[in-house]
């Protein structure tokens, strides 16, 4: 069988676990994490975590226990994923970043029973925080794991259409949802953006973001349909990390947009010589690409660079695909995938099919974000093109009205980053008494600018009048969340809206 329907196949399995198990009969001897100097196959994956599970089952975990997870992104995180897929028990996800209000709220939340921790990592005590709130089943695995006779532990989880992941959004608002997905979704999510892509089982990928993030199973999903390995990074930075992507030939890489910028930086410092050798895309979502983003990586770093649309709640809605045309691969956020229903309905994106969640710890929360035809409402603003490539034109809640008028400032922002001294830009609109709203433009930037100039640049790209910036401030860095490194942009209101 083509690898391409081995894929489809495994795609098919009920639950993360059957697939784990049918990749690893298939693939036993081939590699499936590295890290370091470590290297773990898909046969031995399969047989750590069972032996895990056995443990994790020795000290009370049960199916349906909730077992919250605050780890880096290491092989044992993985093992221990997969160990308590293998119990059928329910995982809450905890990005290593987050303090005492954001695990607190998420252990509250969920009413988890065990909580796994790090430890002390790069300098925090994760276990004294454990402690100080109260946390139920605390256990350290970070280079260790339970381990038990996988002979005592009960039949696997036979359902995947039962919620046994919550997962939280991502903190660009100051409320956190917990999200609901079962292992269907997920996989459903996963096998979308993997045949998106165009993948194969010669790749080498790369994992430099959280595990705990939600895109952190969907690239664990793709690793066993196409049994291709992918390098784990604990910690990411550039150009320290490109010692790894070479040693081990990675051939697609990314996470998000600030993923591309960082690498295009890299490359701006060697140009005409190749960064990676191996590598041949660059692939990622989570946050808008500008088009001079997209063909400034194709034009310098010499690959393709496939960008996404996904969110929390529906990890995989639309992927660029690496064949399809440059103006479709700049310009929108790709096709979505068969099974994938988009409705715009007021020029609001609204989404139906396997991927997305099952709603929202809060019932009232799950109540307001699906419409009467069981659409999610996603809060995007956009609209689908005559080839069915979706273009998002910002959020429900990131237009700005100024004097009746609705600007998006998505599009304000596009513009900025053609103007050569602008390295990224937010636009935000700030409360004024006279006009509703004013329209503001923070950048970061390589060279002095003034409100003067970039009003000027904004003219010449044609810009209407009415949505010129009233009011410019230059930083040094655009405050980011530590996932996918989005644009913090109601810290941005919060600071100038004084």
């Amino acid at each position: 069988m083509p690898d391409t329907d081995t894929a489809h196949a495994l795609g098919a399995s009920r639950t993360l676990w059957e697939l784990v198990e049918r990749r690893a009969r298939l693939t036993p001897d081939r590699p499936a994490l590295l890290q370091d100097d470590r290297r773990l196959t898909f046969g031995a994956l399969c047989d750590r975590a069972e032996r895990t599970a056995a443990g994790l089952a020795a000290m009370g975990v049960r199916p349906g226990s909730v077992v919250a997870w605050q780890l880096p992104t290491r092989v044992e995180t993985v093992v221990l994923s997969v160990a308590l897929a293998r119990l059928g028990a329910v995982q809450s996800p905890v990005i290593p970043f987050y303090r005492e209000r954001e695990v607190g709220f998420a252990l509250r939340e969920s009413r988890a029973g065990f909580f796994a921790v790090p430890g002390t990592w790069r300098g925090f005590d994760h276990t004294a925080l454990a402690h100080r709130l109260g946390a139920r089943g605390v256990f350290e695995a970070y280079d260790g794991l339970p381990d038990a006779d996988p002979a005592t532990l009960p039949p696997p989880p036979a359902s995947g259409t039962d919620v046994r992941w919550i997962y939280w959004t991502s903190g660009t608002t100051s409320d956190p949802k917990g999200v609901l997905h079962t292992d269907r979704s997920l996989i459903a999510g996963g096998a979308c953006l993997a045949h998106a892509l165009r993948l194969t089982p010669g790749d080498v990928g790369s994992i430099a973001f959280p595990f705990a993030h939600i895109g952190g199973l969907d690239y664990l999903v793709m690793l066993l349909l196409y049994g291709f390995p992918a390098v784990l990074f604990e910690t990411f930075a550039l150009p320290e990390a490109l010692e790894t992507y070479r040693a081990h030939g990675v051939t697609t890489a990314g996470g998000s947009t600030a993923f591309y910028a960082m690498f295009l930086a890299e490359q701006r410092k060697q140009p005409g010589e190749k960064l990676v050798p191996t590598l041949r895309l660059l692939a990622g979502g989570g946050a808008p690409k500008p088009p001079e983003l997209y063909h400034a990586v194709v034009r310098e770093m010499g690959c393709r660079l496939t960008h996404g649309y996904g969110m929390t709640e529906v990890p995989m809605i639309t992927m660029g695909s690496p064949d399809d045309t440059d103006e479709n691969l700049a310009g929108t956020e790709g096709r979505p995938p068969e099974g994938m229903e988009i409705r715009v309905v007021d020029g609001e994106v609204r989404l139906r099919g396997e991927a997305v969640c099952r709603g929202y710890l809060d019932p009232a929360q799950t109540a307001g974000a699906f419409d009467e035809d069981g659409f999610l409402r996603t809060g995007d603003l956009g609209y689908l093109t005559d080839s069915g490539h979706l273009v998002l034109t910002g959020r429900v809640k990131d237009v700005i009205i100024r004097k009746g008028e609705n600007i998006s400032a998505k599009e304000v922002e596009d513009l900025l980053h053609r103007h050569p001294a602008v390295r990224d830009a937010a636009v935000i609109g700030l409360p004024d008494p006279e006009r509703g709203e004013r329209v503001c433009a923070v950048v970061e930037a390589t060279a002095a600018l003034t409100l003067g100039n970039v009003t000027a640049f904004l003219r010449d790209e044609g810009l209407a009048v009415h949505k010129l910036p009233e009011r410019l401030e230059v930083v040094d860095a655009l405050p980011r969340n530590d996932t996918l490194r989005k644009v913090l942009k109601y810290k941005l209101r919060e600071r100038y809206s004084a």
